[in-house]
């Protein structure tokens, strides 16, 4: 994407302060948070803007749209959503983020909330069920855990001489490190593979994990589904070549970048869903009315001249399998 794009599309990342100190009565706002970091995330911005369209909103016209890229700095939830609650912002959007989902759902029991989250919403406390939310949260659930057997079983296929495998976790993002630190190493014992748990919260701490894994040795890495490391892709491919260690990703975006693979939910639709039900609810529909969705579109990416630099022959029978090919 050009400069100007990314510029455009996030131009509300650098403008919102302003428009929320000059607030008009007749526009309604939007607290759109993310654990992500702005200068990665214009595909997820555009996607959400989208959404918004398809309900009747464009930003600028009829909404404004308050965007609040955390950067994995967890420690701004609390009194953000407490800000945003406090101003009474018509919706508050946390599309991929858990942690933000439960932060929102801590501050307020009447603003609505539309996440998007990789965990059961009823075992989260955010629902009542998902056919029937109950409250004042409502949004996507884009599977996290289920998903997370099948792409260290597609690593498996891709490196079938890869046995040590380094699981790298944001322990700032406990359910996430949690369904991660418990799914992964049962399903490696399944196929005989051996794991180790790095971690890693900021951008040092991901020059230190793979450090670490290079000095265990670890044949590739495997990086949780968190939004944080989702956005330090360009990082990830850095540190992946200069270490010659293989990553396994859960979207699209980082292998695009330069990582080797990706397994995972379609995170685009997703936060275009999250921004559909952000324009419903802006509507008058109540969030207790929208049945908690369930993502069906997921992604199988291999970035063949990643294989290529690390000497990894990729079986033709996984190209053929994969729903994109980066070359």
């Amino acid at each position: 994407m050009r400069r100007r794009e990314f510029v455009a599309v996030l131009s509300g990342a650098v403008a919102w302060p302003l428009a929320a100190n000059a607030q008009q009565q007749s526009t309604q706002v939007v607290g759109f948070v993310s654990n992500r970091s702005a200068e990665n995330s214009a595909r997820q911005a555009a996607a959400f803007q989208k959404g918004l369209r398809q309900a009747g909103y464009v930003e600028g016209q009829n909404v404004t749209i308050e965007y609040h890229w955390l950067d994995g700095q967890y420690d701004r939830l609390s009194p953000l959503m407490e800000d945003l609650v406090r101003r009474r912002v018509a919706v508050i959007a946390t599309p991929g983020t858990n942690v933000g989902a439960l932060a929102a759902k801590a501050a307020t029991t009447t603003t609505p909330i539309v996440f998007g989250v990789g965990d059961d919403a009823v075992r989260m406390g955010l629902v009542d069920s998902l056919a029937h939310p109950g409250g004042n949260a409502t949004g996507i659930n884009f599977f996290v855990a289920e998903i997370l057997a099948k792409r260290l079983g597609l690593l498996h296929e891709l490196i079938p001489k890869a046995v040590r495998i380094a699981v790298l976790v944001n322990p700032s993002n406990p359910s996430i490190t949690e369904a991660t630190l418990r799914d992964v190493p049962e399903a490696a014992r399944a196929i005989g593979l051996q794991t180790q748990t790095v971690s890693a919260n900021n951008v040092s701490e991901i020059d230190a994990a793979f450090a670490a894994a290079e000095r265990d040795r670890a044949d590739a890495l495997f990086v949780a589904p968190d939004g944080f490391l989702a956005s330090r892709g360009v990082q990830f491919a850095t540190l992946a070549a200069r270490h010659r260690i293989p990553t396994a990703h859960a979207t699209r975006e980082e292998v695009e970048a330069g990582g080797l693979m990706s397994y995972g939910t379609d995170g685009a639709d997703m936060y275009r869903q999250v921004g559909i039900y952000t324009g419903q609810i802006l509507k008058g529909t109540r969030p207790a009315d929208l049945p908690v969705l369930q993502s069906t579109k997921f992604e199988f990416v291999i970035n063949l001249k990643t294989a290529k630099a690390l000497g990894i022959e990729v079986p033709p029978s996984l190209l053929a399998r994969a729903d994109d090919v980066i070359e």
